[in-house]
Parts: C-alpha cells; structure tokens; sequence
C-alpha cells in the first residue's frame, strides 16, 4: 500500500477477528469505516483507532440487509473521499444438529455470512468501477473447504461464499486494478464461539490449534498491500484443506465422530440465539481466550497431530482398497 491515506471499510469490525484488522490498518494511519450491529462496542474500537493516529468512522450496520450496507458504503465514499479497500468480515455461527436448529436462525446465518458478503460486494462495486480500482477482501475461513457438523448453516454459507466470490472474479477480469481477495484462516482465538447459538445444550469450545486473530489481520494488511486471489492463513488451514481434497469422505466422519465425542463430555448449558438477531453485550475483545495469542509455536505440537491425522487418513484408505 502506497504511503498516501487509503478508506478501508471493514464489517464486523466490534469484535474477534474484524477488531484485529481494524487496529492493524489504524498503525498505518489509514481512515477507517468501522462498521457492525453493536454501536457501542464500534465506539471502543473507533477511540482505539485514533489513538493511534488514524480518522474513524463508525456506521451501524447490519450487513443481512442491502438497504444497511448501501448506506455504510454511502457514508464511507463521503469520509474517503472514494473507497479503497472493503473488508468482508461480518459474520455469525450456529452450532447444532440442522433439524433441532430452527429454520429462521439458519436462514439468518445465511443472511449474513454470505448474502452480507454479497451485499457488501453489490455496494462497493460501482465505487470501485468508477475509480477503475479498489481491493475487495473476503474473510471466508477454512470453512470454506472444511465441512462443519453440526454447522450446516456455517458451511452452506461459507462453500456458497467461495462460489459467488470465484464468479464474481470472472466478472471483474476486464478491470485489472479491481481484485477480490480471498482469506482462509484456521480457528481463531476470537470472542465468536461464545456469540454462537447454541442447540447443541452443551458448552461450546473452538478445536485446537486456535491461532491468534492478529495473525489473520497482518495477512489482511497484506492483501490490501499485494492483491492475490486467495490466501490460507496458518499451516493448519492448508493441511486440512488438502485433507477434505483427498478424502472428504473420511474427514468428514473423522470430524463428525471427534465433534459427537467432545458434546457427550462437555457440560450442559441452556440453549440460546446467542448473537444471530440481535448483538450480545459481552464477548467483544479481539481475543476469546481459547488459545496462545502471540505464541504461534506454541501450536507446533498441534500440527505434529495434524500431520499424524493426514497419515492416519491414508492408512484407512489404503487398508479399504
């Protein structure tokens, strides 16, 4: 990124993974549009930026409704002037069995993980062809090749994003200064499990390794700085998307049999919404404390196991032939 003042939006930004980013654009000074539900925590997030140099503007959005984000990008171009790079970030999780989830919370996962992607697209898009230039950042996750039981919802919305951001880069190739950027991080130590809704009617933890969501928000930094279409973000995203390539079948049951024998175990707890209507008031620090933020080698022995799982994988398929 060039030394002049850039607009970078990012949605979700109250919270986990969309406050890293947030706070890692405001080191170089850039004006940030600072967007989510929670206006408050947007507030913090918005004090934090500017004590450290860079101009922010917080705009209430909900990103499930088209009418919300044409505004926020309205907004954005006004404070800019001109929009240069949007962060995709917003987005929600529902953990349970499809069935005893109810039908109107996935449809809400649905709305905001991946027609809020569409909608931020939808409003960037004719600033950016006006400008003939502009980055497009979607933060997918490794969900977007790694299938998630109990998160049917989850993984709809995250394999959906993948197709749409893919078609939408067919469109875009006759405007060579327009990219859409594509990152898929692995589990992050972010508030966001703890928002989850919860139907399962046990306590909720992320799967190891969980990396520090800083991490994410220096390739994020990056991207804006070097376009390129995709980018995996930490070793354990790329081995267990190789994983599913090579044999979906098996990985999906391993992962369905570790997720059933980790609920059989945890405590039990009310079942809840959690932050798919409506935002919570708690939860809105940029870590979730599940893992070792700042301490990437501490998951070392995590993708030892990682590695041993990919041979175990290989030794059933050969021992079923």
């Amino acid at each position: 990124m060039q030394d002049s003042k850039k607009t970078i939006v990012v949605t979700g930004a109250s919270s986990g993974a969309g406050r890293a980013i947030a706070l890692a654009f405001a080191e170089q000074g850039h004006n940030l549009v600072l967007a989510a539900r929670n206006t408050v925590a947007l507030e913090e997030v918005a004090i934090e930026c500017r004590q450290l140099g860079s101009p922010a503007l917080v705009v209430t959005t909900d990103v499930s409704d088209h009418r919300s984000v044409i505004n926020l990008a309205a907004a954005a171009a006004d404070f800019g002037p001109g929009i240069d790079v949007w962060v995709n970030n917003a987005g929600v999780l529902a953990v349970g069995e499809f069935d005893a989830t109810p039908m109107e919370v996935t449809q809400q996962v649905v709305s905001t993980n991946l027609l809020g992607y569409m909608h931020g697209a939808h409003a960037v898009l004719p600033y950016f062809k006006k400008q003939q230039r502009g980055i497009l950042i979607n933060n997918i996750s490794i969900g977007g090749f790694l299938p998630v039981p109990g998160g049917a919802g989850y993984s709809a919305s995250k394999f959906g994003l993948r197709g749409f951001s893919a078609a939408l880069k067919g469109e875009l190739r006759r405007f060579p200064d327009i990219h859409v950027c594509d990152a898929y991080p692995a589990f992050l130590d972010t508030p966001g499990i703890q928002h989850a809704a919860n139907y399962t009617g046990k306590v909720l933890r992320p799967g190891p390794p969980v990396y520090d969501p800083q991490r994410l928000a220096h390739e994020v930094v990056a991207l804006a700085e070097h376009p390129q279409s995709e980018k995996m973000v930490g070793s354990f995203s790329t081995l267990m998307r190789m994983s599913y390539a090579a044999f979906p079948a098996l990985t999906r049951a391993i992962a369905g049999t570790v997720i059933r024998s980790y609920l059989k175990q945890a405590d039990e707890i009310a079942r809840t919404n959690g932050n798919i209507f409506t935002p919570v008031k708690y939860g809105n620090a940029v870590h979730g404390g599940w893992g070792l933020p700042g301490k990437p080698k501490a998951h070392r022995k995590y993708l030892a196991a990682g590695i041993v799982f990919s041979l175990a994988l290989v030794t059933a398929k050969l021992l079923r032939r």
